[in-house]
């Protein structure tokens, strides 16, 4: 049962994801050593400077910690960091984890000045389809996939989010819209969306 839900704050948007686990009434704490893991049970990556982001996990010795920590533990990426829970990205500056079985492309739908908010039908595995304000801000773009991952939002095409066992990655930012359910996906055993039920449904 996830009791406390750690937000890696090297760099980048951590606060809001603080208050959006607040709001589910998830308790949630900082993370930004090797010992701060082993005080929660979850993890979100937040969006930010991907190639910063990967210099700091470095910098701190916090790479092989995380790899450790995902072998049984959810996580969460948003934008950057999706691209940290890659396989891999075509930017050689940074050090994926490998957590999600994904091909990405950095900055994909441009610079910042290109980012744009739209809305994209979701589905997370009851055939309802639910219309999300999906904000894009200097998004990555996932380029390939597993054939087990299950896509729970595209736009046009492309994945935005992506689900595999207990990791979830999104192209995109739901906290500055103060969007809960895909948290709720990952670290709300209460939720009808908790990730195992979406997982137990596309399955049969």
């Amino acid at each position: 049962m996830v009791v406390i839900i750690g937000v890696l704050e090297l760099q980048g948007g951590f606060d809001l994801h603080h208050e959006i686990l607040d709001k589910l009434g998830l308790p949630s704490s900082s993370v930004k050593s090797k010992n701060d893991l082993d005080l929660v049970d979850g993890l979100i990556i937040p969006g930010g400077e991907s190639t910063t982001m990967s210099l700091l996990i470095s910098d701190n010795d916090l790479f092989i910690p995380l790899k450790k920590f995902g072998e049984n533990k959810p996580v969460l990426g948003t934008c950057a960091g999706l691209i940290l829970m890659s396989k891999n990205c075509n930017d050689t500056k940074i050090n994926p984890l490998g957590f999600l079985d994904i091909d990405v492309s950095r900055n994909a739908y441009g610079s910042q000045i290109y980012s744009k908010e739209e809305i994209v039908d979701y589905n997370f595995g009851d055939g309802n389809p639910i219309k999300i304000f999906t904000t894009l801000i200097r998004a990555p773009k996932i380029i390939k996939y597993s054939k087990d991952s299950i896509i729970l939002g595209q736009l046009k095409s492309d994945p935005v989010a992506i689900l595999s066992n207990h990791f979830l990655g999104l192209t995109f930012h739901p906290e500055l819209n103060g969007i809960k359910i895909f948290h709720e996906v990952l670290f709300d055993i209460k939720s009808k969306y908790f990730y195992k039920n979406i997982i137990n449904n596309y399955e049969t």
